[in-house]
């Protein structure tokens, strides 16, 4: 599976790109017909709580599975929603398989 990561205006750095690479990449262990998922990272206004945002597509054959979550730090958005995906894929594998 191919991961993209776009932050957008702004450079992520190393770590958490590395951060991301290992979280996602779990969801490749539940699933083998992944072809790709994208991480978006966006800042909202940057003085208020809850302001990373953070959206995952993975992409199936004939289907794109999508979660987005706020919070904090990008950590906890990138992990918060991967843990959206996961339900997801599970209805996935109980629908096509």
């Amino acid at each position: 599976m191919n991961i993209s990561i776009n932050a957008v205006k702004f450079r992520a750095d190393e770590k958490l790109e590395k951060f991301i690479h290992d979280k996602v990449s779990k969801l490749d262990r539940m699933i083998d017909n992944a072809t790709l998922c994208e991480v978006v990272l966006k800042l909202e206004k940057p003085e208020t709580d809850h302001n990373k945002i953070a959206e995952i597509a993975l992409t199936l054959p004939g289907l794109t599975l999508r979660s987005s979550k706020q919070a904090d730090t990008f950590e906890e958005a990138v992990a918060d929603a991967v843990d959206g995906i996961k339900p997801q894929i599970d209805k996935y594998k109980e629908r096509y398989k």
